[in-house]
């Protein structure tokens, strides 16, 4: 985007199908457009010398000013918006993370469509964008027969980005996300999350010019209130852990390691996925009182293979496939 912006008069040329061009240069590189009659081409002349003098940035490959550019790139739909910053942001998203802005878009997209349109399966358009339009696992393959019909219809009915611009369109996809599939509240913390993911979308738009400032800002919406109170009936006191971790620890077999899998999530607020990977080297216990437990560097991946790429451990091959983790791909499995 430049300011250095000049202006010509314009220019005609009787032998041309439309004789008057309106001319000027951005940042040295010159533009053009034609017009049928010296009225119309006046009144465009006029239109860009009032965005300059507004202070408004042009483009140096389109020419357009910062306005017109924006009111283009504005009639993108929220489901392309939504389906191209997955796309960039998906190799260097973590595969929880990655769930987490499917199931966001997948709860949104179905309500920033036109007024009025509803799709007759709900479940069916919820199920293929969260398993195929939002993971980009499986864009590789064709989406089932059922899928496609309703990804059709959301292309169709889709909003344009412009429309997020109002405030009562922003009121309704953040409604859509305090409630679940069935109408039912979500979890207030859900909510929040999936507004999250929401608001960094549209940061992301301002970037790329699609809007001035994101819509979100100063908009008046009541999030769900989260519930911090912790039910102490839920929640074993240390006598009765300790009690439980003993019952444990006598079962066969396996009691001892569950014992101190259990314990390590009770004493250590360790996550399951932390507990697994702990080494001895790690452990820090006294032979009596407290001990340490240095976590770094632990292991946290996501539920579902379908979301994370395995890669081979003799060559740099990945696959979406649910291949052993560490795995081997085709041609080194196969020998």
């Amino acid at each position: 985007m430049s300011y250095n912006v000049r202006f010509w008069d314009i220019r005609e040329r009787p032998d041309r199908r439309k004789p008057f061009m309106v001319r000027w240069t951005v940042n040295g590189r010159e533009k053009s457009e034609s017009f049928m009659t010296f009225g119309l081409a006046d009144s465009r002349r006029s239109k860009l010398m009032t965005a300059a003098r507004d202070g408004e940035p042009f483009d140096e490959h389109t020419g357009l000013p910062a306005s017109e550019l924006r009111a283009i790139k504005q009639r993108t739909t929220w489901y392309d918006l939504a389906h191209e910053y997955l796309d960039q942001r998906w190799d260097r998203t973590p595969g929880n993370t990655r769930r987490t802005l499917a199931d966001a878009f997948a709860t949104i997209t179905p309500a920033l469509v036109h007024p009025g349109a509803t799709y007759p399966e709900p479940r069916v358009l919820r199920r293929a964008l969260y398993s195929w339009a939002f993971n980009k696992n499986a864009w590789g393959q064709e989406p089932q027969e059922e899928w496609r019909k309703a990804l059709d219809w959301l292309k169709r009915n889709s909003l344009p980005v412009a429309a997020l611009a109002e405030a009562d369109v922003l009121r309704r996809a953040l409604d859509a996300l305090c409630r679940k599939l069935d109408g039912k509240a979500a979890a207030a913390k859900t909510a929040r999350r999936k507004r999250a993911a929401f608001n960094e979308v549209l940061n992301t738009a301002v970037e790329k010019g699609y809007f001035a400032e994101n819509p979100l800002n100063g908009l008046k919406w009541n999030a769900p209130a989260v519930n911090e109170e912790v039910d102490p009936a839920a929640v074993p006191n240390p006598a009765q852990a300790a009690r439980l971790l003993t019952a444990v620890a006598r079962q066969r077999g396996r009691g001892p390691h569950l014992e101190a899998f259990f314990g390590c999530m009770y004493y250590a607020a360790m996550r399951p996925a932390e507990v697994i990977h702990l080494q001895l080297e790690q452990c820090h216990l006294p032979e009596t009182g407290w001990g340490m437990l240095n976590l770094s560097g632990g292991v946290i991946t996501a539920a579902k293979s379908g979301w994370t790429m395995a890669r081979c451990t003799r060559c740099t091959h990945s696959s979406a496939a649910r291949l052993p983790r560490p795995g081997l791909c085709p041609s080194h499995r196969s020998s």
